[in-house]
């Protein structure tokens, strides 16, 4: 049997190619290029044994045992203590074209005593986007929100992949109340946008900006293909708003930046700003966006308005001079 080492060696191939049980080579071409499934097979491979090999059977109450050729685990100790069969586990270490279920990769992933970072790998490398939502929503650390009200008066918010917004200072909630205020369920920005009436919404150019949020949203989408969070987010959002889903049927893709944005307060009239996006290391795929004025008239209405926040955002008609 063809062994392949843990750490390949400079300039050598990611993986020997496998054979079928009728001799047949498999992923020769796309392992030689170093792209494709046979690549991500390959990979998946070395770090499950990585994994493995870390483990003392003493650490899961196996005995030592005599002749052991192998650091750590032995495959089959692998799949005994995660309940799966030996040459299903074998394959998949091999790198055969098999499919894994959640439950089953769930279930390795425990044995090999995996921490998230290394289980988010695991579900990357076996194709596997339908992680629940319980693991991809992870909380912020209590330092974020400490920067956040040092920006103050500097409206900032951290949004995920999604736009919920997960953080915010008080200056955001007085230029943003329509978002900030709402409960956990419906405290998404881009939800917010569409559902809101052109007239009750602060955006001045919804005509640029919406588009621009559904090509970011989009491109995020397709990080997670199959979870139910971002898919039932999608369906939701598309049957509650049939602008969202025109938009949404466009296929087009953008990623989050620094953008010059309008915003019309009732008691204040236009504010002029910078959106800066500043990605964050944890949770995955989180960023902070502060609004930057870009004039003195500007800076001083976000500062009035952090002064009043009592004063109602929108009014009941949206000026149409303001559009521009």
């Amino acid at each position: 049997m063809t062994t392949i080492p843990a750490t390949p060696a400079p300039y050598a191939p990611l993986a020997i190619p496998e054979r079928t049980p009728d001799g047949e080579r498999r992923g020769t071409p796309d392992t030689a290029r170093g792209t494709g499934p046979a690549t991500r097979r390959a990979e998946l491979g070395a770090f499950l044994r990585s994994r493995r090999e870390r483990i003392t059977p003493e650490a899961v109450g196996l005995p030592p045992g005599l002749r052991r050729r192998t650091p750590g685990l032995r495959r089959e100790e692998v799949a005994l203590l995660a309940g799966v069969g030996v040459t299903w586990y074998t394959w998949l270490e091999q790198g055969r074209p098999i499919n894994a279920s959640v439950q089953v990769l769930d279930a390795v992933s425990r044995t090999l005593g995996l921490d998230r970072a290394e289980r988010e790998h695991l579900y990357r490398l076996a194709d596997m986007p339908a992680v629940s939502e319980s693991d991809t929503c992870g909380s912020l650390e209590p330092e974020v929100q400490v920067i956040l009200d040092r920006l103050d008066p500097l409206p900032a918010g951290v949004y995920n992949g999604r736009y919920d917004l997960m953080a915010w200072n008080e200056a955001y909630a007085s230029l943003f109340p329509n978002v900030a205020t709402q409960p956990v369920a419906t405290r998404n920005a881009i939800w917010q946008l569409f559902v809101t009436r052109d007239c009750c919404s602060v955006v001045v150019d919804r005509a640029g900006e919406l588009p621009q949020m559904v090509a970011t949203l989009r491109a995020g989408f397709g990080r997670h293909l199959g979870e139910p969070a971002w898919t039932e987010f999608v369906r939701d959002l598309s049957a509650a708003s049939p602008e969202f889903a025109r938009m949404w049927a466009t296929h087009d893709v953008a990623r989050p930046g620094n953008r010059l944005k309008l915003f019309h307060h009732s008691a204040v009239g236009q504010i002029r700003t910078t959106s800066t996006s500043m990605a964050l290391s944890s949770p995955p795929e989180t960023r902070v966006v502060v609004y930057l004025p870009v004039d003195d008239e500007s800076r001083e209405r976000i500062a009035w308005i952090r002064a009043h926040p009592e004063a109602p955002a929108v009014a009941h008609t949206h000026p149409a001079a303001t559009s521009g």
